[in-house]
């Protein structure tokens, strides 16, 4: 069986995340990993595309981002992660980061650090944001552990249909969890209009 979404239902309360909390939590990923010198980043794309860009830039170190997911056009098809842009060969003997936004059964980190260690590399560690308690043995360095629904701060809306819309799996997984989502739990902004349209 495919299946349409993730299980939400095992998460117990909600955590929105400002962008000021991630920013710290990213620099906390960085004290933390800091002392083993990653020479290569690989943020997992979509999600660790945000720590793993942001802890790369803090660390001074080269970034290349990777991407497998379950998902096809931001709906879950498949079982298992699927590989799109795999790590590329300059990570032969180089000390290599896996970065991604959460860890829950650890299969996609896992993944990419098995590639990254068959390409050559002298040593692969893993780095999250968060990770449920169900999946804190397979992350080197997690910023939070926490069985609440997160709320990050660069996926709660989606634009459509000419307008800013909650995300609908946030309003799924809010759904079971028993909470309404509404406008209190988006990320406030300072609202521009673009300068330059064509």
């Amino acid at each position: 069986m495919t299946p349409t979404s993730y299980d939400y239902s095992t998460r117990k309360g909600i955590l929105p995340i400002s962008w000021n909390d991630f920013h710290g939590l990213v620099k906390a990923l960085a004290v933390a990993v800091a002392p083993w010198r990653p020479e290569i980043i690989l943020p997992v794309l979509r999600g660790g595309a945000y720590p793993g860009a942001l802890l790369a830039q803090i660390l001074q170190v080269e970034v290349y981002p990777v991407r497998l997911s379950r998902r096809e056009n931001d709906v879950v098809v498949h079982e298992s992660p699927r590989w799109l842009v795999e790590p590329p060969p300059v990570v032969a003997g180089r000390r290599v980061l896996v970065v991604d936004e959460m860890c829950s059964t650890g299969e996609t980190i896992t993944l990419v650090r098995q590639r990254a260690l068959a390409l050559g590399a002298a040593e692969a560690r893993a780095a999250v944001l968060y990770a449920h308690t169900w999946g804190v043995a397979v992350p080197d360095y997690i910023g939070l552990i926490t069985d609440e629904l997160v709320l990050n701060p660069w996926d709660r809306e989606i634009f459509t249909d000419g307008a800013f819309r909650f995300h609908p799996e946030y309003v799924t997984a809010l759904t079971q969890q028993g909470v309404a989502a509404d406008s209190s739990l988006l990320v406030p902004t300072t609202q521009f209009i673009a300068q330059k349209v064509s």
